[in-house]
């Protein structure tokens, strides 16, 4: 594939995964917990401004994550493969799939195929916060949007296969981190992104995941910015660790550090 071919074929996808063609509208859920709580679920018009950042819940769009944060998840696998950086592609925490399949179809468009994209989610929604083992969460009771947060394994599936990209570089690792990471069969890594939103979920993905991260691999983190809890998660993590590789600003709410030597 020509770099002017590649170039139009990966802005592509990244429009339609982020559907900023057609532009659905953002669900609007409240604006504190108790209107959350209360099942408010209103359609908004489509804006751009605020797809660009990732701030909506779009209606039927396959990525909440918006145009800024697959910006830089291009920028991150790019560089792994102009670096020969070894390793697989991961998302902990995958929604309808939409970052996932982006990553699959950057490795397609660079002709890559002894990768793979490995897509670790419940498919259930959040689990309800364990406040006394994780205080941080009681900050963000995001179960309370399961309904919004929800889409089946089998919907992902549906939805690498629209774009051509379901094939044996994509693999499911299904159920709760706390489950699948710990024996997941992943040898290394060239990037982790995390979209966990929780202190444990983070956490776990962090402690299964990062020490397979090879040396000049990125680690992308959907939501250090937005939630506490997730930000503490990896500021915890980092300390323990002694990682000072420095943190950069995505957006908003995203964040990536390189992993040094």
């Amino acid at each position: 594939m020509s770099e002017v071919a590649r170039d139009l074929y990966l802005d592509l996808m990244k429009k339609a995964v982020a559907n900023t063609i057609y532009q659905d509208p953002d669900i609007w859920f409240g604006d504190s917990w108790d209107e959350m709580r209360s099942g408010v679920r209103e359609d908004r018009a489509f804006d751009a401004k605020r797809r660009e950042y990732g701030m909506d819940v779009p209606r039927t769009a396959h990525t909440m994550v918006g145009l800024k944060r697959l910006d830089n998840i291009r920028e991150c696998v790019t560089g792994v493969l102009e670096d020969d950086v070894p390793g697989d592609l991961v998302e902990t925490g995958v929604w309808r799939g939409g970052a996932s399949i982006f990553m699959r179809a950057i490795l397609k468009a660079y002709e890559v195929k002894d990768r793979t994209v490995w897509v670790a989610d419940s498919f259930e929604g959040l689990p309800v916060a364990d406040t006394e083992k994780y205080p941080a969460d009681r900050w963000a009771p995001l179960h309370l949007m399961n309904d919004l947060l929800t889409a089946s394994a089998d919907t992902v599936r549906e939805n690498f296969k629209a774009y051509g990209l379901l094939d044996g570089q994509v693999r499911f690792l299904e159920g709760w981190f706390r489950d699948t990471l710990p024996d997941a069969p992943i040898e290394r890594l060239a990037v982790l992104r995390m979209d966990g939103d929780l202190y444990e979920s983070t956490m776990d993905a962090l402690t299964h995941l990062y020490p397979k991260l090879s040396p000049g691999g990125y680690v992308i983190v959907d939501d250090y910015s937005a939630l506490v809890s997730c930000r503490l998660a990896v500021t915890h993590y980092r300390e323990k660790h002694g990682i000072g590789d420095p943190i950069h600003t995505v957006d908003r709410s995203g964040v990536y550090w390189q992993k040094s030597g």
